[in-house]
């Protein structure tokens, strides 16, 4: 498995990926709408501090994930996904998660890589904490969905 550049090849797939609002919600957060469009995701994908990616095994796109620059040496993960239900729970986003920090480390020579989870994906927080990001802040009453209150965790890893 490997990471590579998320190219408009890829929207289409990405759009067939996020089948309902609660899920878009869950994944991308404030940045879209929903339904997704081809617009939106060149709108977002096209701005200079975010880095796109696809994670492909044997040639096939599984999931994706976003590396923002915030400063010099602080990028934040965001809209961490891996594609299909079935492979969900079989350690995929985790191997997506590691291969984004090490491109972070390495490549973009980032000391800190942050990232902000709703409390309520549980799956998600325990991935991150074995990789060895910490919970360093806990945000309420700013996010919500249909009505509901979704907490925000913040976490981080310092190299």
């Amino acid at each position: 498995m490997y990471l590579a550049q998320f190219s408009e090849d890829d929207y289409e797939k990405l759009i067939s990926w996020v089948p309902n609002e609660a899920f878009n919600y869950l994944w991308g957060g404030p940045v879209y709408t929903f339904p997704l469009t081809i617009e939106q995701i060149r709108d977002h994908v096209s701005k200079p501090e975010v880095n796109p990616f696809v994670l492909l095994d044997n040639d096939m796109a599984i999931g994706y994930i976003e590396l923002h620059r915030e400063s010099e040496s602080v990028y934040r993960l965001c809209r961490v996904l891996i594609a299909s239900e079935s492979d969900r729970g079989k350690g995929y986003g985790k191997k997506l998660v590691a291969l984004a920090l090490d491109y972070a480390l390495d490549t973009l020579k980032a000391t800190t890589v942050t990232l902000a989870v709703f409390e309520h994906n549980e799956r998600a927080i325990s991935c991150y904490e074995s990789l060895g990001f910490k919970v360093t802040a806990k945000e309420t009453g700013l996010r919500t969905f249909n009505g509901e209150s979704w907490n925000l965790l913040y976490m981080a890893f310092k190299s």
